[in-house]
């Protein structure tokens, strides 16, 4: 039995974080895990630059009911659901990804919580679990799916790496130098159909 697990920033849905740095203007915000490998450091590092601006969740809130889906990702997560049972695996948070979500039909998604203070300001993480993706991942099979998995990161790597298939989406020109043994698309119909190839 298969299962798909889809990262879901630069893959689904355009990154929050980038997105967020345009809009409130602090360009070093625009730092993701394609950067920093090390996803706790950024988050806590990220956590820091917005109290020192003094911007809430609800700031980060605004920005991300503005974001649609990347173009053809509802019409590919369709086809792929009604093909294959998929699960978005994300570092995000469910305070951000709801809306998003919403716009992309509901698909199942497993991520973090973060910790907000009374005054509404963002003041920690609440992982899921330690390398919740890869972790994720050998849970699933360890009740005896089959994965296959796909992302753009460094932290999409792990899970990438433990699957039966793996794919790179939309990832950087050095990602895909270090790891070439990973098909890696640009267009969700040829990704769609690779996917397909490893059912």
């Amino acid at each position: 039995m298969n299962i798909v697990c889809l990262d879901m920033e630069g893959v689904l849905v355009p990154e929050i974080w980038i997105a967020f740095s345009k809009e409130s203007g602090i360009p070093e915000l625009s730092r993701t895990t394609r950067d920093e490998p090390d996803y706790d450091k950024l988050m806590r590092w990220r956590i820091g630059v917005l109290k020192e601006h003094g911007l809430k969740l609800k700031d980060v809130q605004d920005t991300i009911a503005r974001i649609d889906p990347l173009p053809g990702a509802k019409e590919f997560l369709d086809e792929l659901r009604s093909i294959t049972q998929v699960i978005v695996l994300s570092d995000t948070f469910s305070q951000f990804a709801q809306p998003l979500m919403k716009k992309l039909g509901w698909p199942a998604l497993f991520c973090n919580e973060l910790v907000i203070d009374e005054e509404g300001y963002i003041e920690g993480v609440r992982m899921r679990c330690e390398e919740s993706k890869l972790t994720t991942v050998k849970g699933l099979q360890s009740i005896g799916f089959d994965t296959i998995a796909a992302g753009d990161s460094y932290n999409d790597l792990g899970m990438i790496q433990a699957s039966k298939a793996g794919f790179l989406f939309r990832t950087t020109e050095q990602i895909k130098k270090d790891y070439p043994q990973y098909p890696a698309f640009e267009d969700y119909g040829e990704f769609l159909e690779a996917i397909k190839g490893a059912l």
